[in-house]
């Protein structure tokens, strides 16, 4: 199993939701947490993409390539890259020229993405949400497979024997489908054979069982097998010595964030009840210390059919980049060696 991080670039914030601090300086920090985890032992650091005040990664492949000068071995993802509202021709070769510079470490999970800022910003009809995402995800994986390409669709220009460069240097660039809870998404993903990054921010892990059961469903019916169906999943998680100290530090940050956006959304406000219940046996957060953290992935992972990688978010509650720091350091110090330990993972 891998374990990594999936990062939005978020500013350390007040009360108020207002960023402490500089763009600069929140930048230079999530460099040299890429470093550490790298430093670490961490399989994968992922970048999410979002146009909002709070979040610094509407980039994405620009914090990964200097992440890349940064790093030796980890490998650079995206978290996830808003193919809905991207041309497909640029994303490949972004990400192509993030394997060039990286020397083949490059990878990409796509979706339609939970914001919907970036519609508007780039000219989109938010009525299209699912036929541009399956228009583009076409594109892009013919892209993939042929170095020159000819295409016709409704939300782009035309392709005619249209060469496209540069070329990756893995033979055949990953390219992973975030899911939420939408079943159809589940089933495309096993039908065109891809990876399979399933996000489980709310309720109980235990129950995406049958959503992932289709995906392989929709997988072995198209002809793929079970080795090529991998599942990833990213929840919200946070590691610190003991269960105390690390609920105490993520939780106000947590509900502060989380009740912000919930008014955008028209969620009720986070109340401490709530969180505890997400935090339990078998809710979705992993907030807690190293034990009953790599305990909760193996849990989840069972509940799951098993669990290919799995990604902690954490920077979406405020803490310092010392706190984060310091989670990192556990997470490969002390739940990696456990996961591997009580499952022989290599």
């Amino acid at each position: 199993m891998e374990v990594g991080i999936d990062s939005f670039a978020a500013f350390v914030t007040d009360k108020n939701g207002n960023p402490v601090g500089t763009a600069q300086d929140a930048m230079r920090e999530l460099l040299e947490r890429i470093k550490l985890a790298d430093e670490k032992g961490m399989d994968v650091f992922a970048i999410g993409e979002h146009h909002r005040k709070e979040f610094l990664d509407s980039a994405t492949s620009v914090i990964l390539a200097a992440a890349a000068g940064m790093t030796k071995r980890i490998r650079l993802s995206s978290a996830v890259t808003v193919l809905s509202a991207a041309d497909p021709v640029r994303v490949f070769q972004q990400f192509a020229t993030l394997d060039l510079v990286s020397q083949g470490r490059a990878e990409m999970v796509v979706g339609r993405g939970s914001f919907t800022e970036a519609f508007p910003l780039f000219g989109l009809n938010l009525q299209d949400y699912d036929r541009l995402f399956a228009e583009k995800l076409g594109l892009l994986l013919q892209i993939r497979e042929q170095e020159v390409v000819t295409w016709s669709g409704r939300f782009r220009p035309a392709l005619q024997n249209q060469a496209i460069y540069p070329r990756p240097v893995q033979e055949k660039l990953p390219i992973w489908l975030g899911v939420g809870g939408t079943p159809g998404s589940f089933a495309r993903a096993g039908s065109l054979g891809l990876p399979l990054m399933v996000a489980v921010i709310g309720g109980e892990t235990h129950r995406f069982r049958p959503l992932v059961d289709l995906y392989r469903e929709a997988g072995d019916k198209a002809g793929y097998s079970q080795d090529q169906l991998k599942v990833g999943l990213h929840s919200l998680g946070y590691v610190a010595r003991t269960h105390e100290e690390a609920v105490e530090n993520y939780y106000p940050g947590y509900a502060q964030t989380f009740t912000r956006i919930g008014k955008e959304r028209g969620w009720p406000p986070v109340t401490r009840g709530h969180f505890e219940a997400q935090n339990s046996k078998w809710g979705a957060y992993l907030v807690g210390e190293p034990e009953e953290v790599a305990e909760k992935i193996l849990r989840h992972s069972e509940s799951l059919g098993g669990i290919d990688r799995f990604t902690f978010q954490m920077d979406n509650a405020g803490l310092s980049h010392q706190q984060l720091s310091e989670s990192i350091a556990l997470i490969g110090e002390e739940v990696i060696p456990k996961l591997r330990k009580k499952h022989n993972f290599q």
